[in-house]
């Protein structure tokens, strides 16, 4: 009695079991495919086929899988998603009133949110900004958000 031919839908089953836990813990699909490919080594098992054999079926349906069905998957899931911009990435593009004269390219602006935030010039110039000229937020460096100049003060 050989205990990997004999009880080789044990493993199996317990390799299912593993990967199904990492797939609910990362949702991405990739050991679900690898979960239903074990189900194709179980099934492989179950007929009769030697353990290498089951190995190679498992491996082969995985495959398929991981190449075929989950970018299909993923397509379908995405399609129809909302392409909303949020978070910060809402805030590139945005219009911001400084609130104070820049010193060394950095100071505080406004965003036309209403949100007050550091702010530094992108192109790292001396430019002078003061107070209530328009900018434009170009990209958010962590809590600062890279401003370039667009308007002068209205005085």
């Amino acid at each position: 009695m050989n205990f990997l031919t004999d009880y080789s839908w044990l493993v199996w089953l317990g390799l299912i079991l593993v990967f199904l836990i990492v797939e609910m813990a990362t949702l991405e699909f990739t050991f679900l495919m690898i979960a239903i490919g074990s189900l194709g080594g179980l099934a492989s098992g179950l007929l009769g086929l030697p353990w290498w054999a089951q190995i190679i079926i498992a491996g082969i349906v995985a495959l398929l899988l991981l190449l075929v069905v989950k970018p299909a998957l993923i397509r379908r899931l995405r399609k129809g998603a909302d392409d909303a911009k949020t978070l910060l990435d809402a805030l590139v593009g945005m219009k911001a009133i400084a609130l104070g004269d820049f010193e060394n390219g950095t100071g505080q602006v406004k965003l036309a949110v209403g949100e007050t935030w550091t702010a530094k010039l992108a192109d790292n110039s001396k430019a002078k900004v003061v107070e209530g000229e328009t900018l434009e937020v170009v990209q958010i460096d962590g809590a600062t958000a890279v401003v370039t100049l667009i308007g002068k003060a209205a005085k």
